[in-house]
């Protein structure tokens, strides 16, 4: 380092590193909120512990007992659950469950990933048509179904289509029939979701570059190559949570059973969740109740801890 003490005088100084320089002095403020200050938090997670985790547990306790609401109880270990797994009708509730939550979810994914894709860039109307598919998932479950339900009427619109067509021989009384109740469900479930699941993979086809499709298609990829090599590689995070979010909510499918078929004709259209709901409010079988609820559960976690596994990053399975 130079220094010039005059106009005919030079020095030369030396200053070591460690002078050169200065540390800015550290700042006294004390944070909004410190490690003292938790109790803040206390009422929030005292009602979420006691309103999700106790009484999830005393739920699963009394799915070992014969209680009824009132009154005593009495503990009967596995009985609840043998019964469920040998009464044909409640394994037809799980295979109802089952049904319709895969269902919803392949055909939810694939119309709403079309419908993505279908209005992600190109078209000038994209935002009205996103708002009108959309429409549906902010509706009642309820009031959707009702509408439904008057659809699916024998002297309803889509028998009187079918008329208009020269197809009378296909109409049916839907919501009456053992075999086609199911898929009318089925059909109501995911007419109202599809909006939603179209808004996740909107969401995740915005992250993909434009200059990563066109250099494929210079490259010479088609249509189906870009597709399946660049854009579903890059929205993998949104398939991840549209089928995990479709799954849970599938097999928890309740008020469109209840106000379509109330879960007849003759049963065809059981779940667990309408199950659930009339042994334990209906029949007043809390503890039978319980442990159907219980057995729901265990299949719900099931479910999304295998679709989280199958749909996890490629590099985290390499990790």
């Amino acid at each position: 380092m130079t220094v010039t003490i005059d106009e005919n005088s030079t020095r030369t100084l030396t200053v070591p590193p460690r002078a050169r320089r200065t540390p800015a002095p550290r700042s006294k403020r004390k944070p909004l909120i410190s490690y003292g200050h938790w109790w803040w938090a206390l009422p929030a997670v005292v009602l979420v512990i006691g309103v999700h985790y106790i009484a999830t547990l005393t739920g699963g306790f009394f799915a070992f007992t014969n209680w009824t609401g009132l009154g005593d109880w009495e503990f009967i270990g596995l009985d609840n659950f043998v019964r469920i797994f040998n009464d044909p009708q409640l394994l037809g509730a799980v295979w109802n469950t089952l049904f319709l939550a895969f269902g919803s979810v392949i055909i939810t994914n694939i119309t709403g990933l079309l419908f993505a894709l279908a209005i992600n860039r190109t078209l000038k109307s994209r935002y009205i048509l996103r708002t009108l598919l959309f429409m549906p998932v902010v509706l009642s479950p309820l009031a959707v179904a009702y509408v439904w339900k008057f659809i699916f009427q024998f002297n309803g619109p889509l028998n009187g289509l079918l008329g208009v067509l020269g197809l009378e021989e296909l109409q049916k009384v839907w919501l009456a029939d053992p075999t086609w109740s199911i898929w009318a469900i089925l059909v109501t479930v995911c007419w109202q979701q599809t909006g939603f699941v179209m808004v996740i993979y909107l969401a995740g086809l915005a992250s993909v570059p434009v200059e990563v499709e066109e250099a494929a298609a210079l490259d010479g990829a088609g249509v189906w190559g870009r597709f399946w090599h660049v854009i579903v590689p890059a929205i993998r995070p949104s398939i991840a949570i549209a089928t995990t979010l479709g799954i849970i909510q599938g097999l928890r499918i309740f008020d469109q059973i209840f106000a379509l078929t109330g879960g007849g004709p003759a049963g065809a259209t059981e779940t667990l969740a309408t199950e659930v709901y009339k042994q334990a409010f209906s029949l007043g079988k809390f503890g039978f109740g319980s442990a159907l609820a219980l057995v729901l559960t265990v299949i719900i976690l099931i479910f999304a801890i295998l679709q989280q596994y199958v749909t996890r990053d490629r590099d985290a399975r390499k990790a």
